[in-house]
């Protein structure tokens, strides 16, 4: 399993409309086999700063998702990213 987290930063005043722009993207992603969760979410104290988390059964399918990838004017948008990959091992519960 991966875990793709961390997060964007866009200009203030963009966030929403770029937030609305992801819409279809997470649609998709969330349709796309091997998908168990794709979020991303306006952070409520930071009014530039987006979360991303996904979840994914296997590298190979994050791949086949990650062909398109963000278009031209949402990779513009981004002003700094610290976003990761994390491979897990193991899932228990909390």
């Amino acid at each position: 399993m991966l875990i793709i987290a961390g997060s964007l930063r866009v200009e203030p005043e963009a966030r929403d409309g770029y937030l609305a722009d992801c819409a279809k993207v997470i649609a998709q992603a969330r349709a796309a086999a091997g998908c168990l969760d794709f979020l991303l979410a306006a952070d409520p104290l930071e009014p530039g700063r987006i979360h991303v988390y996904e979840r994914w059964e296997s590298a190979e399918q994050l791949a086949a998702f990650r062909g398109s990838g963000p278009d031209d004017v949402q990779t513009t948008a981004i002003l700094d990213a610290d976003v990761h990959r994390y491979v897990i091992a193991g899932v228990e519960a909390p």
